[in-house]
């Protein structure tokens, strides 16, 4: 009874259109869920970013930098469809649509990412002054959900924003890597609470692009001696556009 009484009281509402999703016990509607662009072959063999030319196994941007992360995942294309539905989860507290990106997330990649073996789950995270205006983390979101379902602890704070950075959808490239400089700090205190030596990281994102911010967030990690380091996200671009 209390379960149908919060279905009347907050029915499940799509995460691309926002209509309430029929039938029950769905979380997306049939259509919209049509509308999703699932990562596929050919891909990245680094950074898992979709490309054009299947004789090719890095995209562009992992040919000519030397990254200190060793893989990433994703889960769709970022698209005009996710670009949408990802801004209404990060500033219009979209947050429930959060459960149906780590319900896909797991039905994909549980047994890769259980095959990484990660010692922990790192959200990368965002500065004070954005916590205060949106009351939430969205990486840290998903990482926590990711962490219920596959039972890998999370460091929500064993990564610092030590500084405000201008938007990087607003910046090229270079302008990206720039900006980001010392941008992010290590907790040593947070580290503390991970009994042992961590090894092995998965760090946790909504969106790649250009992988200038999981790039900067890698090699504060290298620095402290953590050799195997990849990534999960919801949304990367195509390698060919």
């Amino acid at each position: 009874m209390w379960h149908t009484l919060l279905d009347i009281l907050y029915p499940v509402r799509c995460p691309i259109c926002q209509e309430i999703v029929l039938p029950k016990g769905n979380r997306i509607c049939i259509p919209c869920r049509a509308k999703l662009k699932v990562i596929g072959e050919p891909r990245c063999k680094k950074c898992g970013k979709p490309i054009e030319l299947e004789e090719k196994e890095f995209c562009d941007d992992c040919e000519r930098n030397n990254y200190h992360f060793l893989k990433g995942y994703s889960v769709w294309i970022y698209d005009s469809v996710m670009k949408k539905s990802i801004s209404d989860y990060k500033y219009n507290n979209k947050k429930e649509n959060a459960k149906f990106y780590i319900q896909e997330l797991i039905s994909l990649y549980r047994e890769t990412i259980l095959k990484l073996a990660p010692d922990i789950l790192v959200p990368v995270p965002i500065h004070k002054s954005k916590y205060r205006v949106r009351g939430y983390n969205q990486a840290d979101i998903l990482a926590c959900g990711i962490s219920k379902e596959l039972g890998i602890p999370v460091l929500s704070h064993l990564l610092t924003r030590n500084r405000k950075t201008l938007p990087q959808k607003q910046l090229n490239n270079k302008e990206r890597l720039s900006n980001l400089k010392e941008a992010f700090g290590y907790n040593l205190v947070e580290e503390r609470h991970f009994k042992g030596k961590i090894k092995r990281v998965l760090l946790v994102d909504d969106i790649y692009t250009t992988g200038s911010t999981i790039e900067a967030c890698a090699r504060v990690l290298s620095k402290q001696g953590i050799e195997y380091i990849y990534f999960i996200t919801l949304c990367i671009g195509r390698g060919y556009e």
